[in-house]
Protein backbone atom coordinates (compact mmCIF):
# COMPACT_ATOMS: atom_id res chain seq x y z
CA UNK A 1 0.00 0.00 0.00
CA UNK A 2 1.44 3.37 -1.01
CA UNK A 3 2.06 6.02 1.62
CA UNK A 4 -0.59 8.76 1.53
CA UNK A 5 1.22 11.37 3.64
CA UNK A 6 4.07 11.19 6.12
CA UNK A 7 4.19 13.64 9.03
CA UNK A 8 7.42 12.82 10.85
CA UNK A 9 7.95 13.60 14.51
CA UNK A 10 9.81 16.70 13.39
CA UNK A 11 8.05 19.25 15.58
CA UNK A 12 10.27 22.11 16.71
CA UNK A 13 12.21 24.84 14.94
CA UNK A 14 13.39 25.21 11.37
CA UNK A 15 16.80 23.58 11.71
CA UNK A 16 18.28 25.25 8.63
CA UNK A 17 17.41 28.75 9.88
CA UNK A 18 18.89 28.72 13.37
CA UNK A 19 22.49 29.00 14.58
CA UNK A 20 22.50 26.98 17.82
CA UNK A 21 25.24 25.88 20.18
CA UNK A 22 26.93 22.54 19.32
CA UNK A 23 24.73 20.21 21.44
CA UNK A 24 21.52 21.57 19.90
CA UNK A 25 23.16 21.65 16.47
CA UNK A 26 23.98 17.93 16.74
CA UNK A 27 20.41 17.22 17.83
CA UNK A 28 19.03 19.10 14.83
CA UNK A 29 21.40 17.32 12.48
CA UNK A 30 19.42 14.13 13.10
CA UNK A 31 16.30 15.94 11.88
CA UNK A 32 18.13 17.18 8.79
CA UNK A 33 19.07 13.63 7.87
CA UNK A 34 15.49 12.41 8.29
CA UNK A 35 14.14 15.24 6.13
CA UNK A 36 16.70 14.59 3.42
CA UNK A 37 15.90 10.88 3.39
CA UNK A 38 12.17 11.53 3.08
CA UNK A 39 12.67 13.94 0.21
CA UNK A 40 15.10 11.60 -1.55
CA UNK A 41 12.61 8.73 -1.30
CA UNK A 42 9.87 10.92 -2.83
CA UNK A 43 7.52 10.14 0.04
CA UNK A 44 4.66 12.67 0.27
CA UNK A 45 5.23 14.64 3.46
CA UNK A 46 4.28 17.62 5.59
CA UNK A 47 6.93 19.01 7.92
CA UNK A 48 5.54 20.87 10.93
CA UNK A 49 7.64 23.55 12.64
CA UNK A 50 5.72 24.49 15.76
CA UNK A 51 8.58 26.47 17.36
CA UNK A 52 7.99 26.14 21.15
CA UNK A 53 5.45 23.98 22.97
CA UNK A 54 3.84 26.78 24.95
CA UNK A 55 2.67 24.93 28.06
CA UNK A 56 6.00 23.14 28.45
CA UNK A 57 8.12 26.28 28.24
CA UNK A 58 5.83 28.33 30.48
CA UNK A 59 5.81 25.53 33.03
CA UNK A 60 9.52 24.84 33.21
CA UNK A 61 11.43 27.88 31.95
CA UNK A 62 9.31 30.99 32.43
CA UNK A 63 6.64 31.09 35.11
CA UNK A 64 7.28 27.71 36.78
CA UNK A 65 3.92 28.00 38.62
CA UNK A 66 4.25 24.64 40.40
CA UNK A 67 7.19 26.03 42.39
CA UNK A 68 5.29 29.05 43.79
CA UNK A 69 8.40 31.19 43.70
CA UNK A 70 8.68 34.97 43.91
CA UNK A 71 11.20 35.41 41.10
CA UNK A 72 11.35 34.95 37.37
CA UNK A 73 14.32 33.86 35.34
CA UNK A 74 15.41 36.20 32.55
CA UNK A 75 17.66 34.68 29.93
CA UNK A 76 20.18 37.07 28.40
CA UNK A 77 18.72 40.56 28.00
CA UNK A 78 15.14 39.28 28.13
CA UNK A 79 14.38 41.15 24.90
CA UNK A 80 14.63 38.26 22.43
CA UNK A 81 11.36 37.25 20.80
CA UNK A 82 10.13 33.67 21.01
CA UNK A 83 7.08 31.85 19.64
CA UNK A 84 5.05 29.79 22.11
CA UNK A 85 2.12 27.74 20.79
CA UNK A 86 -0.37 25.69 22.81
CA UNK A 87 0.07 21.96 22.34
CA UNK A 88 -3.68 21.29 21.94
CA UNK A 89 -3.79 23.71 18.99
CA UNK A 90 -0.78 22.07 17.39
CA UNK A 91 -2.42 18.64 17.66
CA UNK A 92 -5.72 19.81 16.17
CA UNK A 93 -4.24 21.68 13.24
CA UNK A 94 -1.70 18.94 12.47
CA UNK A 95 -4.63 16.54 12.01
CA UNK A 96 -6.14 19.05 9.61
CA UNK A 97 -2.88 19.31 7.67
CA UNK A 98 -2.62 15.55 7.17
CA UNK A 99 -5.33 15.59 4.49
CA UNK A 100 -4.89 19.15 3.25
CA UNK A 101 -3.54 19.18 -0.33
CA UNK A 102 -2.07 22.66 0.27
CA UNK A 103 0.44 21.22 2.76
CA UNK A 104 1.67 18.27 0.70
CA UNK A 105 5.46 18.39 0.37
CA UNK A 106 5.54 21.68 2.26
CA UNK A 107 6.78 23.04 5.56
CA UNK A 108 4.19 24.64 7.86
CA UNK A 109 5.56 27.14 10.40
CA UNK A 110 3.60 28.29 13.46
CA UNK A 111 3.96 32.03 14.03
CA UNK A 112 0.60 33.40 15.23
CA UNK A 113 1.36 37.05 15.98
CA UNK A 114 -0.34 36.88 19.41
CA UNK A 115 2.12 34.17 20.46
CA UNK A 116 5.32 36.06 19.66
CA UNK A 117 6.51 37.14 23.11
CA UNK A 118 9.43 38.20 25.28
CA UNK A 119 10.09 37.84 29.02
CA UNK A 120 8.29 41.10 29.87
CA UNK A 121 4.83 39.59 29.42
CA UNK A 122 4.97 37.55 32.63
CA UNK A 123 4.96 40.48 35.04
CA UNK A 124 2.31 42.33 33.04
CA UNK A 125 0.02 39.31 33.08
CA UNK A 126 0.27 38.49 36.77
CA UNK A 127 0.22 42.10 37.97
CA UNK A 128 3.08 41.28 40.30
CA UNK A 129 6.62 42.54 40.58
CA UNK A 130 9.04 39.64 40.57
CA UNK A 131 12.67 39.59 41.49
CA UNK A 132 14.51 39.08 38.25
CA UNK A 133 17.21 36.44 38.23
CA UNK A 134 19.36 37.00 35.16
CA UNK A 135 21.06 34.08 33.47
CA UNK A 136 23.70 35.55 31.23
CA UNK A 137 24.56 34.16 27.81
CA UNK A 138 28.06 33.22 28.97
CA UNK A 139 26.63 31.00 31.70
CA UNK A 140 24.44 29.08 29.26
CA UNK A 141 27.34 28.66 26.85
CA UNK A 142 29.53 27.29 29.63
CA UNK A 143 26.81 24.89 30.77
CA UNK A 144 26.41 23.63 27.21
CA UNK A 145 30.12 22.85 27.18
CA UNK A 146 30.36 21.21 30.60
CA UNK A 147 27.10 19.34 31.15
CA UNK A 148 27.06 15.71 29.97
CA UNK A 149 24.70 14.60 27.19
CA UNK A 150 21.76 14.83 27.03
CA UNK A 151 21.67 17.49 29.78
CA UNK A 152 23.60 19.85 27.51
CA UNK A 153 20.74 19.98 24.99
CA UNK A 154 18.04 21.86 27.00
CA UNK A 155 20.43 24.69 27.95
CA UNK A 156 21.42 24.96 24.30
CA UNK A 157 17.75 25.16 23.32
CA UNK A 158 17.14 27.91 25.89
CA UNK A 159 20.13 29.82 24.52
CA UNK A 160 18.82 29.57 20.96
CA UNK A 161 15.23 30.51 21.82
CA UNK A 162 15.50 33.06 24.63
CA UNK A 163 18.97 34.58 24.17
CA UNK A 164 19.59 34.57 20.42
CA UNK A 165 15.92 34.76 19.49
CA UNK A 166 16.53 32.31 16.66
CA UNK A 167 12.84 31.57 16.14
CA UNK A 168 12.23 35.13 14.97
CA UNK A 169 15.58 35.87 13.34
CA UNK A 170 14.38 35.11 9.83
CA UNK A 171 11.63 36.31 7.53
CA UNK A 172 9.01 33.98 6.11
CA UNK A 173 9.16 33.72 2.34
CA UNK A 174 6.55 33.05 -0.32
CA UNK A 175 7.46 29.36 -0.13
CA UNK A 176 6.61 29.18 3.58
CA UNK A 177 3.17 28.36 4.93
CA UNK A 178 2.25 30.03 8.23
CA UNK A 179 -0.27 27.99 10.24
CA UNK A 180 -2.58 30.78 11.43
CA UNK A 181 -2.86 32.11 7.87
CA UNK A 182 -3.44 28.62 6.51
CA UNK A 183 -6.39 28.17 8.89
CA UNK A 184 -7.70 31.70 9.57
CA UNK A 185 -10.96 30.39 11.07
CA UNK A 186 -9.19 28.27 13.67
CA UNK A 187 -9.09 29.99 17.05
CA UNK A 188 -5.50 29.61 18.15
CA UNK A 189 -4.98 29.90 21.91
CA UNK A 190 -3.05 33.09 22.55
CA UNK A 191 -0.19 33.19 25.03
CA UNK A 192 -2.36 35.48 27.15
CA UNK A 193 -5.09 32.82 27.30
CA UNK A 194 -2.52 30.13 28.03
CA UNK A 195 -1.22 32.12 30.99
CA UNK A 196 -4.80 32.37 32.29
CA UNK A 197 -4.87 28.56 32.39
CA UNK A 198 -1.61 28.42 34.34
CA UNK A 199 -2.55 31.15 36.77
CA UNK A 200 -5.94 29.58 37.54
CA UNK A 201 -5.03 25.89 37.61
CA UNK A 202 -1.42 24.97 36.74
CA UNK A 203 -1.11 21.47 35.29
CA UNK A 204 1.15 19.06 37.17
CA UNK A 205 4.81 18.70 36.17
CA UNK A 206 5.68 16.27 33.41
CA UNK A 207 8.88 14.80 32.03
CA UNK A 208 10.56 15.50 28.69
CA UNK A 209 13.59 13.70 27.28
CA UNK A 210 16.26 14.75 24.80
CA UNK A 211 18.62 12.40 23.07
Amino acid sequence: MASQRFLPSDFGCEEDRVIPLPPFHAFLEKKRKVRSAIEAAAIPYTFVSLNCCGAYFVKYYLLCPHEERDHIVVYGSGKAKAVLNYEDDIAMTTIMMANDPRTCNRVVIYQPKENIVSNSIWEKKTGRSFTRVHVQEEELVKLSETLPPPQDIPVSVVHSVFVRGDLMNFELTEDDIEASKLYPDFQFTTIDQLLDIFLANPPPPATALFG
